[in-house]
């Protein structure tokens, strides 16, 4: 509920207050830029994080994958320790929340790692 969620609009508008203003007044996001993009697809997500993070200087933690009986953690092949460590943080957080630590191991709570 305390979320400030507004509609579509292209990612360069919704990264610039400046902008954003100019072309929707009538946006909600009052307090400066979208700290969150919904992206179309994996692809465009990726290539997204990935540009944000290198043009903001921001440490990128994914892609987490959502929307699924599960939520899946995935490590990029060229991974650094600050992002497994980050990475692994969320999966226990996630965990935590859906109370998986304690259901039973079987076929459905087993975990795949694949390289």
């Amino acid at each position: 509920p305390d979320l400030i969620v507004d509609g579509e609009m292209q990612a360069d508008t919704a990264v610039n207050p400046k902008v954003l203003m100019e072309r929707f007044p009538f946006c909600r996001l009052r307090d400066g830029a979208a700290n969150v993009l919904v992206c179309p697809n994996l692809s465009s997500a990726n290539i997204c994080y990935k540009l944000m993070a290198q043009l903001g200087g921001a440490d990128a933690v994914g892609p987490i994958l959502v929307g699924m009986n599960m939520p899946i953690h995935v490590l990029q092949m060229n991974a650094d320790v600050n992002e497994i460590v980050s990475m692994a943080t969320i999966a226990v957080l996630h965990s935590q929340k859906l109370n998986l630590h304690k259901m039973p191991l079987g076929k459905e709570w087993d975990y795949v790692a694949v390289n």
